[in-house]
């Protein structure tokens, strides 16, 4: 099963995780922190790997010009029962449904680490973008995905037990609130996500490792996600 199928098994778990307002770090932070690089709305903006539409949504109500894509079907569907106005298409992030140069913005949030063909979806990203067309991306920070903490409290030691520079793909459940989902990513080194737009002829502009802000730590032994990121943001220009 690839990446794109494991989403779509799981897409009902993730359209109710989704969807409990102040649930996950979406709500309580990683949205706002990632809207800091995201440039103020343009001609068209392109989100890939839109899932249900959280983020598209916001997007438009922005005031934003927006479609989104994704494989899931189902997670298609949702969106579009969530805002029927809204344009969500189906189909791979490696074959977008757009012209060239269709796109001044292209936002991948949280979505990049989900997809198996993660350089040819960013070749895609550079066809629809126009010459000087920003990609904003967020994935799990490799340190993040490559390692655990030893247990749970504020100074455990933080392990990696594998090989960080070798990818593969790992499956992570969470439970919370009673409301549990599994998560279906693919671990790659940092370098992974530099070369990719370097080979699609893009340049970075800025990249940020967001720590978790005090408000949303629930307990002294959370704060030992203080001391690494958990995200990765990068801002980059088609050349």
């Amino acid at each position: 099963m690839d990446l794109a199928d494991s989403w779509e098994a799981q897409s009902r778990q993730w359209i109710r995780w989704a969807r409990q307002p102040g649930h996950d770090s979406y709500w309580r932070y990683h949205r706002d922190q990632f809207l800091r690089l995201v440039p103020p709305p343009g001609r068209r903006t392109v989100d890939i790997g839109c899932g249900e539409g959280r983020l598209t949504r916001h997007l438009k109500g922005l005031g934003h010009r927006v479609v989104g894509i994704d494989a899931s079907p189902s997670l298609v569907a949702a969106a579009r029962e969530a805002d029927p106005a809204m344009d969500v298409r189906p189909a791979d992030a490696a074959a977008l449904p757009l012209e060239d140069a269709a796109v001044d913005l292209a936002v991948a949030f949280m979505s990049l680490h989900d997809i198996d063909p993660m350089p040819a979806a960013v070749r895609e990203i550079a066809r629809v973008l126009e010459p000087g067309g920003r990609l904003c991306l967020a994935i799990v920070h490799p340190i993040n995905s490559a390692g655990r903490f030893e247990r749970h409290a504020a100074d455990a030691p933080f392990v990696i037990d594998g090989e960080y520079l070798r990818p593969f793909d790992y499956a992570d459940t969470v439970e919370r609130d009673g409301l549990t989902m599994t998560f279906h990513s693919r671990h790659r080194p940092l370098e992974a996500y530099f070369s990719a737009p370097e080979e699609a002829g893009f340049l970075v502009e800025a990249l940020r490792e967001p720590g978790v802000p005090d408000h949303a730590i629930a307990s002294e032994a959370g704060r030992r996600w203080q001391r690494l990121p958990l995200f990765l943001h990068l801002r980059a220009r088609r050349a």
